[in-house]
């Protein structure tokens, strides 16, 4: 079945720095320090599927600026169908991310794309009465498909990030209707079992992942143990940007190839891994024939 991805595009540039905090300096030379790519949650998710061999749709907003063109181009150049990327805003969504091996600090301008709603079409109805996972990425214009989906008795999947509170005001609706809930530890760090159990008792996810960063990840399944995966290190880390993203993607990816959670997070682990020996968000995503041959 094909999996409907609804999420963010944005122009990511991305420079790698000394450390934090950055001590001022007028200029520094940086030879191949600086890129700009297409990123952004949603084109991460739906390369790591496409690359992986899945077949997904795409919903976005895009700005009708000089990256447009940019932009439909290389969904185009990746085999994924660009004509439900609206260039509907003026400008397009951008982020700067300044970064080290470990660490991160993310500028994100999102223009005015959390005033913009994606129009629901009829073409639109009829992709999600073929799909039977939705990942809807927790920008405000998936707010509107969650009910959509679901009363269409689809799979919701999404990544609410970094949260630290259940009832975080702006993530609700998307905990609310996740069968399939992702977050980070960032905010949670030394209490992610008891935020767990906070988040199983406050909604009804069939499946929550916590990602741990350096430690791994921590998976429940409703009515089971929780389950702790570490790391592993498939090759040399270059920045973790993306790391969640791929993480979230591979599950998705084998989750809805073999209804088994254990086998998706144990495949998402190594899929991150190896993808964090890049610099972009975007980089570094295996096939599945490439990545079932890594042993480690």
């Amino acid at each position: 079945m094909k999996v409907l991805v609804s999420g963010l595009i944005s122009i990511e540039t991305t420079a790698k720095v000394d450390g934090f905090p950055i001590e001022y300096s007028p200029i520094e030379y940086r030879f191949f320090g600086n890129r700009s790519t297409i990123s952004g949650v949603g084109f991460n998710v739906i390369k790591a599927i496409k690359k992986l061999g899945g077949e997904p749709e795409f919903l976005s907003i895009i700005g009708n600026d000089m990256y447009r063109d940019i932009i439909k181009n290389e969904l185009k150049n990746l085999g994924i169908n660009n004509e439900y990327v609206l260039p509907i805003t003026d400008e397009t969504s951008q982020s700067i991310i300044l970064y080290n091996e470990n660490q991160r600090k993310i500028l994100l301008d999102l223009k005015n794309i959390q005033e913009t709603d994606y129009p629901v079409s009829k073409n639109v109805y009829e992709i999600i009465d073929g799909i039977n996972i939705a990942v809807l990425c927790n920008i405000n214009f998936s707010r509107n498909l969650l009910k959509i989906v679901k009363n269409a008795g689809k799979l919701i999947a999404t990544d609410v990030h970094v949260v630290k509170d259940v009832n975080d005001e702006y993530n609700t609706d998307f905990m609310k209707y996740a069968d399939i809930l992702f977050l980070s530890n960032e905010n949670i760090t030394g209490k992610e079992e008891s935020f767990l159990k906070q988040l199983t008792e406050t909604y009804d996810s069939k499946i929550i992942v916590t990602g741990l960063g350096g430690n791994g990840v921590l998976i429940y399944v409703r009515g089971e143990k929780v389950k702790h995966y570490p790391a592993v290190r498939t090759r040399e880390v270059v920045n973790t940007i993306g790391a969640g993203d791929a993480l979230f993607s591979a599950f998705v990816y084998f989750y809805n190839r073999t209804n088994d959670p254990y086998y998706a997070i144990e495949k998402a682990v190594v899929f991150a891994s190896y993808k964090i020996g890049e610099k972009g968000a975007a980089e570094g995503f295996l096939t599945e024939e490439e990545l079932l041959e890594i042993r480690v």
